[in-house]
C-alpha cells in the first residue's frame, strides 16, 4: 500500500529472517527448560509468529516473513515469548530497532541483545499540544499572567493487556511548585479525542512593571516547565499504567505568546533500570527494510524502453538488463526487479531464451548447463517463484500436509533408528509418499503455467543445439530447473514456498529431506542414480525406483511441459484457492447489541466466492458469490472502536470484518479487491463507517440504502497470481544502478581497453561478460544518462520537500529522530552545494 505524497507514492516493506535465540535464561523450576516463540511488531501491532520450539533455552525458529508495510511506524520489535498453559504467556524479552536505524543492520546477520520489557521500554504514540500565555487583570488591579494548556488528541498510543482506556495528566512544574490537572478518562481508544484546556497562574516577580508584550525574566524559563503524562485507567490493584510523557520548556514561548505543536511521546527519564546486557540472552536476525519513492510514470520511460529492448539486442550481453546482472553484487538482487518487470510487460520469455541461448554457448560440457549461480539460473528460479507458485501449491499442498499431520517416522539410516523403530516399515512409508509425490508432479504438467512452459522449451531447444550428440541434454536442462530449483526445495522447506505455515519440526523435515533427495534425484535421469548418493542407506532406497517406468515417467512430464505452442487447458471453473484464515466478524442482520454480534470465524477466499465457517474444514455459515462483491473498503475506526476493521459490500449489506493487524487488512482488501475487480455492478461510492442508530455515522444519512458519501478508492490489477507495479520495479533497478554506479564506469572502462588494445583483458576488468565492447558502450553511456536524470528528479523532490517540511507537524512530531537526521543531512547537502 502506498502512501501518497504530491505525484510521488512511498512504498516502505521488510523481508525477515528470524534465525535463533541462545542463552536465554533458565526457567525458575526444576525443568529450567521453556517453550518459546518469536512474535514481529510494527510498533506493538503483532504481524508475525514463528511456531512454539519446546524444551529449548537456545530455540532455533528458521523462519522469513516478509510483508508490504501500510502505515507508518516507529519501531520494528521483535518479543521472546514462554508460553505458559495456565496463564498468560510470559515476555522474556525484546528486541527494538528504531526505523532510521534499520538500514544500518541492512541484509547481514545480526546477533541482537534482548532488552527487559517495562513500561518505559514500551512507550509509543503522539500528542497534539498548544501553549498560551496571556496578561490577566485581577480584580485588585495586579497584572498576573496566565497559562492556557491545551491538548487536543493522542494517536497511536500502546495497548496494555488488550485494552487502552487513557488519560493525560497537565503539571506545571518547578524548583518551588507543582500543579497538576487532569483529562477525562477516553474508553476503548488508543486514538482519544480530548480537547479540554488546563489554566495555570504564572508567578511575577515584585519588580514587574507592565509592558507591551510578556517578557519572561531569563531564571524563570528555565526553572518552569509543562508535563504531559499519559496513562491507561487500570482496575488492577497495582494501579494504572504508564503509557509515556512529554516535558515542555516554557522558553518555547519567549518569542510568541502561543505555541502549538506534536509530540512524540518518551519515556521518563529515570525509566529501564541498569541491568547487564546478557541478562536475557541475545536473538539473530537478518532485515532488509526497502523504502521505494516513486514518480509517475513518464518519468521512466527512458530507463524502462531500455529495459524492455533488451531481448531484441545483438548480442544480449550488451543489453541494459544483462548490465545490471553484470554490475549488481549478488545475480538475485538484480533478477527480482528485472524478472518482475519483464513479467508486468510480457518481455521475460524473450529476454530469458535470449540469456539462455548465450549462456549455453559458452558452455562446454553438457553435465554442468545451468548449474551455475548465473543470471539465467536467478532469472528462471525467479520467474518460476511468481508464475508458479499456484501450481506448485496445487500440485504438492494437499501430500504435504498429510506428511505434516501423520508424523509417521520415515527414518531409514540404521544408526539413526530410534528404540523401537522398524526399518522395513519406515522404508515402506516413505516409499509411498516419494510414490504419491512423484505421481502427482509427473500427472500434473497440464497444470504448468504457459510461461514456465515457453521458456522450457527455449533451454531444450537451446541445449539441444549445442550438444547435438547427447540425447539427453534436452531433459536435463529441463529437469535442472523444475526438479532441482523448483520442485526439490519446495519439498525441502515447504515454509519458504508457503506450504506451511512455519519451519516442519524435526522428525518431519527429515522425512522430507529424505523425501527431497529422492525426487532429485529421479528427475536427474544420471546414469548411476544409486552411485550419486553418497550415503549406503539412500542407495539401497533407490532400489526401490530403478525401474524403466519411473524414467519414462519423467520423460513423459518433461516433454509435455517443454512442447512448443503447448497452452494451458486447465478448466477455468476449478476453484483456486487465493486466502483463508481466521477473523472476527460482524453479524449482518439489522439488530444492534454491539460486542456479542462479534464473532470468530474461518475465512476461505477462492476465485468463485468468500465463505465462512466455525473451524477450518466446517460446512460454510454463509457464501458470497464473488459477482455479489460491490466493493470492499476499510471501515473507519470510530463505527465499533475497533482497529483493522474493513468492509465487503454486498447489494443487501455490508459484511464488516476485522483483522488480526494492519497487515492482515491489507492482505485481505488487496485480495478482495483484484478478485471482484471485473464486477459490472462495481461501485463508485461508499459509506466508510458503519449504519448505527438508524443513521450512517459518516455522512448522518438515515436510510440504510443512501448512496455512498466518498469515493471509492481506485482499481487494482485483476490478474491475482501476478500483481506487479512497473514503475515500482523499474524505480528499484534504477536504485540498483545508482548503487553500482562505480561499477557502470569501470565497465565503460573495459569497453574502452578491450575496442582499442583488443589483447589480454586486464584482471579487473576480467569479471565482466562484453562481447561486442562498441555496442556495450553505448548501452552503457544510455543507462548512465538515465539514471543522471532520476538522480536528479530526486533529489530536485528532496529539496521541495526540505522547504515545505514543518518539525513538530502531525506527519514529523517534535522527537522524530529520522526526520532530525533527514534535516541533517539535507543542511549538508546545501551547504556543500553553496
Amino acid at each position: 500500500m502506498a502512501v501518497e505524497e504530491e505525484g510521488l507514492r512511498v512504498f516502505q516493506s521488510v523481508r525477515i529472517k528470524i534465525g535463533e535465540a541462545k542463552n536465554l535464561p533458565s526457567y525458575p523450576g526444576p525443568n529450567k527448560m521453556r517453550d518459546c516463540y518469536c512474535t514481529v511488531n510494527l510498533d506493538q501491532e503483532e504481524v508475525f509468529r514463528t511456531k512454539i520450539v519446546e524444551k529449548s533455552l537456545c530455540p532455533f525458529y528458521g523462519e522469513d516473513f516478509y510483508c508490504e508495510i501500510p502505515r507508518s511506524f516507529r519501531h520494528l520489535s521483535f518479543y521472546i515469548f514462554d508460553r505458559d498453559v495456565f496463564r498468560r504467556d510470559s515476555i522474556i524479552g525484546k528486541v527494538a530497532i528504531q526505523k532510521e536505524d534499520l538500514q544500518s543492520y541492512h541484509n547481514r546477520d545480526t546477533w541482537f541483545q534482548l532488552q527487559h520489557v517495562d513500561a518505559d521500554s514500551e512507550v509509543q504514540g503522539k500528542v497534539h499540544l498548544e501553549l498560551r500565555l496571556s496578561e490577566v487583570i485581577t480584580d485588585s488591579g495586579v497584572v498576573c499572567h496566565k497559562l492556557a494548556a491545551r491538548i487536543f488528541e493522542c494517536q497511536g498510543l500502546p495497548i496494555v493487556n488488550g485494552q487502552c482506556d487513557p488519560y493525560a495528566t497537565v503539571t506545571l512544574a518547578g524548583p518551588f511548585r507543582s500543579e497538576a490537572k487532569k483529562t477525562k478518562v477516553k474508553k476503548k481508544t488508543n486514538n482519544p479525542h480530548f480537547d479540554e484546556v488546563f489554566y495555570f497562574e504564572v508567578t511575577r516577580p515584585c519588580s514587574y512593571s507592565k509592558k507591551s508584550h510578556f517578557d519572561f525574566e531569563e531564571e524563570d524559563v528555565d526553572k518552569l516547565e509543562i508535563r504531559v503524562d499519559l496513562w491507561n485507567a487500570s482496575n488492577l490493584k497495582f494501579g494504572d499504567e504508564f503509557l509515556g510523557e512529554l516535558r515542555i520548556p516554557l522558553k518555547v514561548l519567549r518569542h510568541s505568546s502561543s505555541y502549538e505543536a506534536w509530540y512524540f511521546l518518551q519515556p521518563r527519564d529515570n525509566g529501564g533500570k541498569s541491568l547487564k546486557p546478557d541478562d536475557l540472552g541475545s536473538l539473530r536476525l537478518n532485515v532488509v527494510y526497502t523504502e521505494d519513492h516513486v514518480f509517475s510514470s513518464e518519468y521512466y520511460s527512458p530507463l524502462r524502453d531500455l529495459l524492455l529492448k533488451s531481448a531484441d539486442v545483438e548480442p544480449v550481453s550488451a543489453s541494459a538488463a544483462h548490465i545490471l546482472g553484470e554490475v549488481c553484487r549478488d545475480k538475485q538482487e538484480a533478477a527480482i526487479p528485472l524478472v518482475r518487470l519483464l513479467l508486468h510487460y510480457g518481455r521475460v520469455v524473450p529476454f530469458i531464451s535470449a540469456i539462455a541461448s548465450a549462456e549455453v554457448k559458452r558452455t562446454q560440457d553438457p553435465n554442468t548447463i545451468f548449474r551455475g549461480n548465473s543470471l539465467t539460473s536467478k532469472c528462471i528460479d525467479e520467474t518460476m517463484k511468481l508464475a508458479g507458485m499456484h501450481y506448485l501449491h496445487v500440485t504438492l499442498k494437499p501430500t504435504i500436509e498429510e506428511i505434516c499431520q501423520s508424523h509417521k517416522s520415515c527414518e531409514i539410516d540404521p544408526v539413526k533408528l530410534k528404540d523401537g523403530e522398524n526399518l522395513e516399515s519406515n522404508m515402506e512409508s516413505l516409499r509411498q509418499y516419494v510414490d504419491r509425490i512423484f505421481t502427482d508432479i509427473t500427472k500434473s504438467g497440464v497444470s504448468c503455467p504457459t510461461v514456465m512452459c515457453d521458456i522450457f522449451f527455449s533451454l531444450r531447444e537451446a541445449a539441444a543445439k549445442r550438444f547435438q550428440d547427447d540425447l539427453d541434454v534436452r531433459y536435463t536442462a529441463v529437469s535442472s530447473f523444475i526438479f532441482l530449483r523448483f520442485f526439490a526445495p519446495a519439498i525441502l522447506s515447504p515454509n519458504l514456498f508457503q506450504l506451511t505455515p512455519h519451519h516442519t519440526d524435526p522428525q518431519t523435515s527429515r522425512t522430507l529431506t529424505l523425501i527431497s533427495k529422492t525426487i532429485q534425484t529421479l528427475g536427474s535421469l544420471s546414469k548411476s542414480k544409486s552411485a550419486s548418493f553418497k550415503e549406503s542407506y539412500m542407495a539401497t532406497f533407490y532400489e526401490f525406483f530403478n525401474e524403466q517406468k519411473y524414467a519414462d515417467a519423467v520423460k513423459n512430464f518433461l516433454d509435455l511441459i517443454s512442447s512448443s505452442g503447448r497452452r494451458d487447458p486447465k478448466s477455468i471453473e476449478q476453484p483456486i484457492l487465493l486466502k483463508e484464515g481466521f477473523m472476527i466478524k460482524r453479524a449482518q442482520g439489522r439488530k444492534r447489541f454491539g460486542m456479542k454480534n462479534f464473532k470468530k470465524r474461518w475465512f476461505r477466499l477462492t476465485n468463485h466466492e468468500f465463505t465462512y465457517q466455525k473451524s477450518k474444514g466446517d460446512q460454510p455459515l454463509c457464501s458470497i458469490p464473488i459477482e455479489s462483491i460491490l466493493a470492499v473498503e476499510r471501515l473507519e475506526e470510530e463505527s465499533f472502536r475497533m482497529k483493522n476493521m474493513f468492509q465487503v459490500i454486498q447489494p443487501e449489506r455490508a459484511l464488516y470484518i476485522q483483522a488480526n493487524n494492519c497487515v492482515e487488512a491489507k492482505d485481505w482488501i488487496d485480495i478482495l479487491t483484484k478478485v471482484s475487480q471485473c464486477n459490472q455492478k462495481r461501485l463508485t461510492v461508499y459509506h466508510p463507517s458503519a449504519y448505527l442508530n438508524g443513521h450512517w455515522l459518516c455522512c448522518r444519512a438515515s436510510s440504510d440504502t443512501a448512496v455512498g458519501c466518498t469515493p471509492c478508492t481506485g482499481g487494482l490489477p485483476a490478474n491475482i497470481q501476478l500483481d506487479i507495479d512497473g514503475d515500482r520495479e523499474t524505480e528499484r533497478i534504477y536504485s540498483l544502478f545508482n548503487l553500482y554506479m562505480g561499477k557502470l564506469e569501470k565497465m565503460q572502462e573495459a569497453c574502452g581497453s578491450k575496442s582499442v588494445y583488443d589483447g589480454p583483458e586486464q584482471e579487473e576488468y576480467s569479471t565482466f561478460i562484453i562481447d561486442d565492447p562498441q555496442e556495450t558502450y553505448k548501452t552503457l553511456k544510455q543507462v548512465i544518462a538515465g539514471v543522471g536524470t532520476l538522480e536528479q528528479e530526486h533529489a530536485q523532490y528532496r529539496r521541495d520537500k526540505f522547504k515545505k517540511t514543518r518539525y513538530g507537524s502531525q506527519e514529523h512530531p517534535i522527537g522524530d529522530k529520522s526526520f532530525q537526521n533527514y534535516i541533517r543531512q539535507q543542511s549538508e547537502i546545501s551547504t556543500h552545494s553553496i
